[in-house]
């Protein structure tokens, strides 16, 4: 991504206020915020061309507009044509112009023909982050695939002009709108605004206007739209509404017919609204991320403690567990992700786990079992640091865990890695989400004991890690297998449950239990670790894909430590 202090556009252009970076399913942008309310999202592709991209560049000049465009093929709407594409010379910059096609965003409308069409019955119309994740993710799918490369005009922007327009005046669908801004966490859409997508211009004829120029017969046209989806569909990709315009030719100067290459004729795509993965697509992807990710996971630590990160992220180290932390810029938060690899880092961003189908745990507590947009397996708990423990404080054990307090997420994990390191079994820690919402606990009634320990312990730029106006939600690892075993082999995963359910469900008899949890509890006191509350709730067995407990070298059944807030050193 480009560093924000290269941009100084000339005085004469229009001012901007804020320059922040998004990543935005996967796509990386450059954000500019106008004084007068305007956004201009570019891409790596815009970034060089960002002086001409500036809305009094091709748009707002509404002088420079009438006599530097021309409307193309598309579906007229109030206030500029949300549908409708432009052809726009943009003003020279150091002598320099460039042609660029404006199109208004559909998303949110129904799509012409849906109820007529079979193919159309169940589309929508792309937003236009969706579209220049596809197209994207379309221009660079030939590698893997060793294929043939579906050529594309380049995503160069998105503009979202200031002025607010009533969504029903452009056919936004209200219970449409709000799925698709549910389905866009990582930045925020506007009913009310429309949004532009900004591609460079391609030169060269439609496939439609090739026909009518008599250049190929009506066959030839129906031909080169089949063989546009034969080479779509062998990347993982289709179009809905696959239209002859969408096919840009080009013609020898001389003879005015079709340029051909190796007796195929080379086209360009445009036009992706409706553009869509493939089923077999979104399952490949989905098991190559899940893959990538194990990967990462099992060598977390094996990177330099300096190794290079990117700029809005920082390597720290917080009581003797490496982290890599930066923001989250959905939310306003704040994210640490255990290890020292920042690959890792977006795997555990709020918008990839906070909002997917999930299971709670505990009757009591906020813990739930989720599976992320990535497939993985993440078990996430909200912290109880800055509360005071429910116990009786007349009784030993209870009084015990009051004077204690409840551990910090930063306490737990590096409980739970010395534990590790130390031979006993736990479940890995992996990241530690700080919300943006208040959290409530900046109260003289709360346990401020955590807050007062912490307060020294800041990150590099001098914000402290525990703040009391925050909640902060720990996330660890499903139990599957060990790191390293899952990325050999991702198969056959097992099942935790936890040892006092393994007991009521008569999977472990009262004396099995019970040597289990007396065997664990001194092996902690031989190592200097007491747990307060220890419960067989709070340990866990893993069950194969037969129901068969895991059992050690020994043959003893594996237990794990799962619950690290009541845990101190002795």
């Amino acid at each position: 991504m480009h560093n924000s202090h290269t941009i100084a556009p000339p005085d004469s252009m229009q001012a901007f206020s804020e320059i922040r970076h998004h990543t935005v399913f996967g796509v990386e942008y450059t954000h500019l915020h106008f004084d007068d309310g305007a956004d201009l999202y570019l891409t790596e592709h815009g970034y060089p061309w960002r002086m001409m991209l500036m809305p009094e560049m091709f748009w707002t000049d509404r002088d420079w507009f009438e006599n530097n465009s021309a409307r193309l093929f598309g579906h007229e709407h109030p206030f500029g044509g949300s549908g409708t594409i432009y052809r726009v010379l943009t003003k020279p910059v150091d002598g320099v112009s460039r042609l660029i096609v404006m199109k208004w965003n559909r998303m949110a409308q129904d799509v012409p023909g849906h109820r007529d069409q079979d193919e159309l019955l169940d589309a929508q119309f792309n937003s236009p982050f969706e579209e220049f994740e596809l197209v994207t993710e379309l221009r660079s799918a030939w590698r893997d695939l060793h294929a043939r490369p579906v050529l594309t005009h380049k995503p160069l922007a998105i503009y979202v002009p200031a002025e607010r327009v009533e969504p029903a005046r452009i056919g936004r669908k209200d219970y449409v709108m709000r799925q698709i801004i549910k389905a866009h966490p990582e930045i925020s859409l506007d009913p009310y605004r429309r949004y532009a997508v900004i591609y460079e211009w391609i030169s060269g004829i439609d496939a439609l206007e090739a026909c009518r120029n008599a250049i190929i017969n009506e066959g030839q046209m129906a031909a080169l739209t089949l063989a546009a989806d034969q080479d779509l569909s062998r990347l993982g990709f289709a179009v809905r509404d696959r239209k002859p315009q969408h096919i840009i030719v080009r013609t020898d100067r001389r003879s005015g017919k079709l340029i051909e290459k190796d007796n195929r004729v080379p086209y360009a795509l445009v036009d992706f609204e409706l553009l869509e993965r493939t089923p077999e697509r979104e399952g490949l992807l989905k098991a190559a991320q899940r893959k990538r990710y194990l990967v990462h996971q099992a060598h977390r630590f094996d990177l330099p403690e300096r190794s290079d990160i990117p700029s809005h992220l920082r390597a720290v180290k917080i009581f003797g567990v490496d982290y890599v932390a930066g923001p989250t810029e959905s939310t306003g938060g704040r994210l640490w992700v255990v290890g020292r690899d920042p690959l890792l880092f977006d795997y555990f961003l709020p918008e990839r786990w906070e909002h997917s189908p999930r299971t709670r745990l505990s009757a009591s507590d906020d813990v739930y079992e989720t599976v992320t947009k990535d497939d993985i397996h993440l078990v996430w708990k909200l912290s109880h640091v800055g509360e005071h423990p429910r116990v009786d404080p007349f009784r030993e054990p209870d009084r015990r865990i009051l004077e204690n307090g409840y551990n910090s997420p930063f306490e737990e994990f590096a409980l739970a890695m010395e534990l590790s390191k130390a031979g006993l079994r736990t479940t890995m820690p992996r990241a530690i989400y700080e919300t943006h919402r208040e959290s409530g606990k900046a109260t003289p009634f709360g346990d401020q004991s955590r807050y007062v320990s912490h307060q020294d312990i800041t990150m590099p730029g001098g914000e402290p890690i525990l703040r009391t106006d925050r909640d902060y939600v720990v996330v660890w690892g499903y139990w599957n297998k060990p790191d390293e075993l899952l990325a050999d082999e991702d198969s056959d995963h097992y099942r935790p449950i936890d040892a006092l359910r393994a007991l009521h469900n008569g999977i472990l008899s009262q004396k099995q239990y019970m040597d289990m949890l007396t065997g664990l509890r001194s092996s902690m006191q031989a190592l200097g670790f007491a747990d307060l509350s220890f419960t067989g709730s709070h340990k866990l067995l893993s069950l194969d894909s037969s129901g068969e407990i895991i059992r050690d070298e020994n043959g003893s059944p594996e237990i794990r430590i799962c619950n690290f807030e009541t845990i101190r050193r002795v």
